[in-house]
């Protein structure tokens, strides 16, 4: 349906775009000001999808862009969702809907994410930029830069997307609208079956439209249920024992690991590699969760303008948005120890166990509860001033941070999980040779089928407070000469920026809770347990279910098991500064200043209209890392399967600040050059350099071991303030042809050369004070009186046995503590360091069509990328690929007439590497890959008057579950269900 609407700023957008010249921040066209000149507004889908090519015809460089259709209506609830409609914008989930993209191949922490040209802090010590925590409310198109110009911010080497926000004095008069719909998430359990989101945005211009105000406010409710199944990680060549072996009928399989062919071709398993190749890969644990989630989201968003005369325009804003994610979850499952516990097993031809089986140990029951918090303000200050009839000036100030909490739990004050455990098993058997999803059976020592409550003892807990905080302060000065003649030259950028951007943080843990182990049969009656089936339980998934072979569970009260384990131990403390307080604090500062100049040449070549824009951007960074943290101290052996690291305590004078700094400067040469040979058809070249800076985490000189140091874990992790930013050389080729009303057809060629790509390299070092009891004396003796190859469980206790134990002071219970002749422990260190050059290559194909007048229109994209940044699965060394790397392709098909507006979309994704290490894998930081996903998500709206308008939408409607694997797909790693999600509402608008 049209509506015709008088307003200047279409054509005069337009206009300005072709003449390259700027209103406010000159990098965004969505952004630039323009004279007010009569147009006709097209609403609705079809005047979105207009709207956004558009902006891909005018611009230079390569972008796509989203439109809002209609004030106050953006097509997707959530803005990381309408992103990933954009050709080679694939997406991260969180909590079951999008969080974070992935543009051509790259991951978040590639891609720059500004609101309305203003670089935005990262969540937590990432650069990433949360999109699901900014409501679309109040937004009015989404643009996303793919080749970089000098004009830019840095930072954006994927791409770089802006979030432009509506301005009152862009659309002059009353305008409002009010929205409120219901979500009904199919997967509660916990919570409300259907939940509230409410959204309103209100502007009005006034004194003769020189002065303007805008509020937009928004709050979201959401209660949902996450099943899901998961391996923490997979060890490479464990030592499976004699007695395993023995009973397969075969030699140790990490014989078949090799280095015999360092030049490359095929290994001892047939497998083209240049180096080394694990042949033995075990997994650490296997587990089954249930977290039941309420996630609330408020936004608000203020903005006043002023424009006392033609020449200046005066822009006051204010964004905040605060979003609160509360869990409580059970996970049951258990702990592999490999070694002597290993009676049997059966390996593929990677190498990687099918099903084997373990002696002794326990099903564990871990329940957890925790509130995260994310909070985010910005407050920004822009005059622009049109100083000459040829001269525009931007002078742009704004102050931004955002704030994570992960023990905002008002009960607790921390983020917590507690440990019960069934400590009576024989043995128990891992299975992964049927279903998605691998299975474990269980064998009681009484006899039975399954245990029982009175089986369940506490054994520990932890209580944890992180807190971070990231600003960025920043000063932009922009200016635009646009040339009085009519010659080639149509107009020169210039500008120069300071930019200071601090990340800090602390974080404190009460250390092990407990622990019990086995030595507290009383202190849970059974009627703290109730027993769950697994009937509803992963049912998307084959395996799942009632089909899992241990298909039962129990629930229990959270506070309950800690109250009752607190009363049995004196000194036992909730409080994550129980064992002295802050564990380590510190800072990240870098500080950038940049200058860049740019200019706009307008020519013909023969009779085709042809625009050259050539530019260059320099940029001198310095960092700073200001960190202090406790010392290590000693290690114990807790138990037969658990361990501690202990820590000296955080006290002034004891320890001080370590102060480490880096620097680096940039010059990024860029150059758009797009010719019209004939009408509607556009041919755009884009070259020139970008960069992506290395994660702010990655930049602190800090050094972690693992607070849980068992044989086989003992690693740690150290940061690197002298990182390099990657470094890319970029080449694009893209064909356009604009055919009819919203109808076009592209095709797009890019080539991205990166180098200084950051790789994590792993040395073995050891920690003065950090002595290892399992190969001590007291160990080795225990050894040589039990003969053969005694399991983890039979050395502990003939250690304890000999009288080589001592009490633990706060339980009581027998621990072996470090002894000044036990030898040193070797601990396997990561730390970021600069290396590869690596090549992206990808093509990009993209068709939108409207039927005529019928109502009906179409859009497909689809993305192939490759290039030599894969992850090799054949070797054990250590490696730097390009995580989030795949395929992609999106569609979608509507109908829009006579106020009825139906819309089904689809996502798909390829399988992907989604990160590097597991979190109890090898120390060679094995892989994370995330198996093919698609989704289809459907929308109905009907105006039932030209202010009204109800409607319903549904998301993952036929179910689909993420899945993840490790190197190859017998490595299961995790596997995630939410379930459909739908909403239905209503919308008023003026």
């Amino acid at each position: 349906m049209k509506h015709n609407t008088f307003n200047k700023n279409t054509l005069a957008l337009t206009v300005s775009m072709l003449l390259g010249t700027g209103a406010t921040l000159p990098a965004f066209a969505a952004e630039e000001a323009a004279e007010d000149i009569e147009t006709i507004q097209i609403k609705g889908i079809r005047g979105s999808l207009l709207r956004a090519m558009d902006m891909k015809r005018e611009s230079v460089g390569v972008m796509d862009g989203i439109s809002a259709e209609e004030i106050g209506k953006f097509p997707d609830s959530n803005l990381a969702e309408s992103l990933q409609r954009i050709t080679g914008v694939t997406v991260s989930r969180s909590n079951g809907e999008g969080s974070e993209i992935t543009v051509r191949g790259f991951g978040p922490e590639f891609n720059l994410v500004t609101l309305n040209g203003r670089q935005m802090p990262g969540t937590g010590n990432t650069r990433s930029f949360s999109l699901d925590n900014l409501s679309p409310n109040g937004v009015s198109a989404l643009e996303v830069y793919k080749t970089s110009r000098a004009e830019y911010p840095s930072g954006g080497l994927g791409a770089t997307v802006n979030i432009a926000t509506f301005k009152p004095l862009k659309q002059k008069g009353l305008n409002y609208s009010v929205t409120a719909k219901g979500i009904a998430d199919t997967s509660v359990e916990q919570g409300d079956s259907i939940t509230p989101e409410i959204s309103g945005l209100f502007s009005n211009t006034f004194a003769d439209d020189k002065f303007g105000v805008a509020v937009a406010l928004s709050y979201q409710e959401r209660h949902f249920q996450q099943q899901g199944s998961a391996i923490d990680g997979w060890k490479a060549n464990v030592d499976i024992g004699s007695a395993a072996m023995a009973a397969a009928n075969t030699i140790d399989p990490r014989a078949l690991a090799t280095d015999d062919n360092p030049d490359g071709g095929d290994n001892d398993l047939g497998k083209d590699n240049d180096g080394l190749i694990g042949a033995a890969f075990f997994p650490q644990n296997l587990g089954y969760s249930i977290s039941d989630v309420k996630r609330t989201r408020t936004n608000g968003q203020l903005t006043l303008q002023y424009a006392p005369t033609e020449n200046l325009t005066a822009t006051l804003d204010y964004v905040t948005t605060e979003a609160v994610t509360s869990s409580e979850s059970l996970a049951f499952g258990v702990w592999f120890n490999f070694g002597g516990n290993i009676t049997s097993y059966e390996l593929d031809d990677n190498g990687t166990v099918l099903n084997f089986n373990e002696s002794n140990n326990d099903y564990a029951h871990t329940a957890r509860r925790g509130t995260f918090e994310v909070k985010n303000e910005s407050i920004g200050l822009n005059f622009d001033w049109q100083a000459t009839e040829n001269l525009n000036l931007i002078f742009d100030y704004h102050d931004s941070y955002s704030e994570v909490d992960d023990a905002a739990d008002k009960g607790m004050n921390a983020n917590a999980f507690w440990i019960v455990g069934a400590n009576n098993l024989e043995s128990k058997t891992y299975d992964y040779t049927t279903g998605e999803i691998p299975q474990i059976e269980l064998f009681w020592d009484h006899g039975g089928a399954e245990s029982r409550p009175n089986d369940y003892q506490p054994q520990f807990g932890e209580f944890f407070s992180n807190q971070g905080k990231s600003e960025i302060k920043q000063l932009q000065v922009h200016g635009n000469w646009v040339s009085p003649n009519d010659g080639i030259l149509s107009n020169v950028k210039f500008g120069v920026a300071s930019t200071d951007q601090t990340m800090s943080g602390q974080g404190a843990s009460s250390g092990q809770q407990g622990p019990f182990y086995g030595n507290a049969p009383d202190a849970y009656p059974d009627s703290m347990f109730t027993r769950y089936e697994t009937n509803d339980f992963l049912d998307q998934l084959d395996g799942g279910g009632s089909d899992l072979t241990t298909n039962y569970f129990y629930r229990f009260d959270f506070a309950e098991a800690i109250a009752r384990a607190g009363a049995l131990t004196e000194g036992f403390s909730t409080s994550p500064y129980a064992t002295g307080g802050i564990d380590a604090i510190g800072s990240v500062q870098e500080e950038t200043n940049s200058a860049y100049l740019q200019a706009d040449l307008v020519f013909d070549i023969g009779d085709m209209p042809a625009n050259l824009n050539i530019g260059a951007r320099y940029e001198q960074t310095d960092v700073t890392s200001i960190i202090k943290q406790k010392v290590e101290d000693k290690i114990i052996w807790i138990s037969s399967t658990e361990w501690t690291l202990t820590s000296k305590e955080f006290a002034e004078g004891e320890i001080g600040f370590v102060t480490t700094t880096g620097e680096h400067n940039v010059f990024l040469p860029s150059l758009d050059f797009v010719v019209e040979p004939m009408d509607d058809v556009k041919v755009k070249l884009s070259a020139g350099k970008s960069i992506a800076r290395a994660a702010l985490g990655n930049l602190a000189g800090i050094r972690s071991l693992s607070s849980n140091p068992k044989p086989g874990a003992r690693s740690g992790s150290a940061g690197n303030t002298n990182l390099l930013p990657f470094e890319s050389t970029n080449l694009d080729l893209s064909l356009e042809w604009y055919y009819d009303e919203a109808s076009y057809i592209s095709l797009g060629l890019f080539s991205k050369k990166v180098k200084n790509f950051i790789t994590n390299s792993i040395s073995e070092i050891t920690v003065e004070g950090l002595r290892d009891p399992l190969i001590g004396p007291r160990a080795n003796l225990a050894r040589e009186q039990l003969g053969g190859d005694p399991d983890a469980e039979a050395l502990f206790n003939k250690i304890l046995e000999n009288g080589g134990g001592s009490k633990d002071p706060v339980t009581g219970l027998d621990i072996i503590v470090q002894q000044d002749d036990d030898p040193l422990v070797t601990w396997l260190v990561s730390q970021p360091s600069n290396g590869d050059t690596k090549k992206v290559e990808g093509i990009e194909f993209a068709i939108q069509h409207l039927f005529g007048d019928s109502g009906f229109g179409t859009a497909f994209n689809t993305t192939l990328v490759d290039g030599d940044v894969k992850f090799n699965p054949y070797s054990l060394s250590e490696q730097s690929p390009l995580v989030g790397l795949s395929d992609s392709a999106n569609f979608q098909v509507f109908y829009e007439k006579d106020g009825l507006s139906v819309k089904a979309t689809y996502a798909w994704r390829d399988a992907y590497l989604a990160g590097i290490g597991q979190a109890a894998g090898s120390s060679d930081n094995p892989p994370q890959f995330g198996k093919e996903y698609a989704q289809w998500d459907a929308s109905v709206n009907y105006d039932v008057t030209e202010k009204l308008t109800v409607f319903v939408e549904g998301l993952n409607l036929t179910n689909e579950t993420e899945q993840f694997y490790g190197r190859f797909e017998e490595q299961f790693l995790r596997a995630l269900q939410y379930g459909p999600r739908y909403t239905f509402g209503a919308r008023y608008t003026f």
